[in-house]
């Protein structure tokens, strides 16, 4: 761990040229004290790094220093350096690694083509947390030491002890062979089997991780994206609500947001949207057909239609001008 640190302080250092101790403290996510040891272990070492003292002081290399590293294309890095920004490094917990992944990838450019590559990669942005919309998407929250022992079960093959907090339910601990890790918009999933059938955790749910010295039972060669594919299947399949729906365009993200699946959709004669939605149930589905008032329209099943017009009916009812005679 120490190790990688060091090499990404040389590294920070190479590309961004003096910096004072708080700037690398904050960057390796370490404290100002451990960035001083540091500094002096790379100059027991060899590493030319010396300090500049005043008010734009800080640390440096001695010019020309360059790092030993395997070089790579311009096209090669720039695809390593956009294609992994997005979420799933927060819902694996490897943020702070990919973080100095990307300076090794940048250092190990030859220098006519460093420049070039990290201005390119500030053109492109990769599943913003905001959509066009304003909307933030919210990405899971998993404890750092969880993740690790689970994403170190799923790479060891090692059996897992997880912690498990079902929806509407007490925590329990579960063991279970990991199978693989899955991000989809921001929500970690640990695909398992528990003795011998298909299970699938939202690792926010995890609220802790133990891994175990057994060997999982699992397949030696996976393909996640098609279990994935499988289990989604399934699980729209089991136990849920399909629902044709009329939306103005304007509301569409609005009635996304409360549904499970989109299957499909097209315009309709009016200009309207039509859509075939799932939901968890027939009072989820009522409630968010209900919450679009106007806007939507429920077209089947018709034991939606009628749940919402027998709840317009009676809140009509509740609301009524009193008789005149009254």
């Amino acid at each position: 761990m120490r190790a990688d640190r060091l090499v990404s302080l040389v590294l920070l250092l190479r590309q961004r040229g003096r910096l004072t101790a708080d700037a690398l403290a904050r960057e390796l996510g370490v404290s100002t004290r451990t960035v001083l040891r540091d500094i002096d272990a790379l100059s027991s070492a060899g590493v030319p790094v010396y300090a500049e003292r005043g008010r734009h002081g800080g640390f440096a290399l001695l010019p020309g220093f360059r790092t030993e590293l395997t070089g790579l294309n311009h096209d090669e890095a720039l695809a390593l350096l956009t294609a992994g920004p997005g979420r799933g490094e927060q819902a694996f917990g490897l943020g702070s690694a990919r973080a100095s992944a990307v300076r090794k990838v940048l250092d190990a450019l030859p220098e006519n083509h460093r420049t070039t590559a990290s201005d390119a990669v500030q053109r492109f942005l990769v599943e913003p947390e905001a959509d066009l919309l304003s909307r933030r998407a919210v990405a899971d929250e998993v404890a750092a030491t969880t993740m690790r022992e689970v994403r170190r079960a799923v790479l060891a093959g090692h059996r897992l002890r997880i912690h498990y907090a079902a929806t509407g339910q007490e925590p329990e601990w579960r063991t279970v062979d990991p199978v693989g890790l899955v991000t989809v918009r921001g929500r970690g999933y640990l695909l398992a089997t528990r003795a011998g059938a298909d299970r699938t955790y939202r690792l926010s749910r995890v609220l802790a991780a133990e891994e175990l010295a057994e060997t999982a039972e699992r397949p030696r060669r996976v393909d996640l994206d098609r279990i994935w594919r499988e289990r989604s299947a399934r699980f729209l399949s089991e136990g849920h609500l399909t629902v044709l729906v009329r939306v103005d365009p304007a509301r569409r993200e609005d009635l996304l947001d409360t549904a499970v699946a989109v299957r499909a959709e097209e315009p309709d004669a009016d200009g309207r949207l039509r859509l075939e939605l799932t939901y968890q149930d027939a009072r989820h589905a009522e409630w968010a057909l209900w919450q679009l008032g106007m806007d939507a329209e429920a077209l089947a099943p018709q034991s939606l239609r009628a749940a919402l017009r027998d709840r317009a009916t009676a809140l009509a009812d509740r609301y009524k001008a009193p008789d005149a005679a009254e």
